[in-house]
């Protein structure tokens, strides 16, 4: 696994494949997971955090970082992220979810504590209380 935001040393971009892609949004960061192929066929899996940034001259621009991950570390990278979820979810249990319409108008769910200011947020339970 190589973390890096443009590129890895011998892996240049005009010469990867692109072969699936999957974007997660999650609050104010999307997540894309892109599989990759070498020269060789070789598949890998490139993870990007994106998260939407002002400068400080106002205008936005998207800080990324990239995981670069290959097939013979999956099976230990997913067990590592497993147990550490497993142990937060343990630890302080899962996030109540709320929820927010983002800059384009979707709805979003957040974590409590992750809210923006001047949205308004609601959660899905309450709709049933009285």
């Amino acid at each position: 696994m190589i973390m890096d935001d443009d590129k890895q040393e011998g892996y240049e971009k005009e010469d990867n494949v692109d072969i699936f892609s999957k974007a997660v949004r999650a609050g104010k960061r999307t997540y894309f997971f892109d599989v990759k192929a070498t020269k060789g066929d070789d598949y890998y899996l490139t993870i990007t955090e994106s998260k939407k940034r002002v400068g400080k001259d106002g205008r936005f621009f998207y800080d990324k970082h990239k995981i670069f991950l290959y097939k013979e570390d999956f099976d230990k990278f997913a067990d590592g992220l497993q147990e550490v979820v497993d142990y937060i979810k343990n630890t302080q249990g899962s996030p109540e979810l709320y929820y927010r319409i983002d800059d384009d108008q979707e709805m979003l769910a957040v974590a409590e504590g992750e809210m923006a200011n001047g949205f308004a947020s609601f959660n899905f339970d309450d709709l049933d209380k009285k």
